[in-house]
């Protein structure tokens, strides 16, 4: 199952997550399979590319609650 989710990048004080399409059993930080975007929580900005979230979507991934906040704030 491809899940929609975020994985942390960035340094131990100051995070950043990129929006990643990946498969549910690997783990966060793994071999993704397409980013989608990405968000700075210092900075409360993100931006997400809703075409290739679409595309996702309906080949039947499923978006974390996370994600789905970010999607529907902007």
């Amino acid at each position: 199952m491809i899940k929609i989710r975020l994985s942390k990048t960035g340094a131990k004080n100051s995070p950043s997550y990129r929006v990643v399409a990946i498969d549910s059993k690997k783990k966060n930080e793994g071999l993704y399979l397409e980013v989608l975007g990405q968000y700075d929580p210092v900075k409360k900005h993100g931006v997400i590319d809703k075409e290739k979230l679409k595309k996702w979507v309906n080949l039947g991934a499923q978006v974390s609650p996370t994600v789905k906040k970010l999607v529907d704030s902007k």
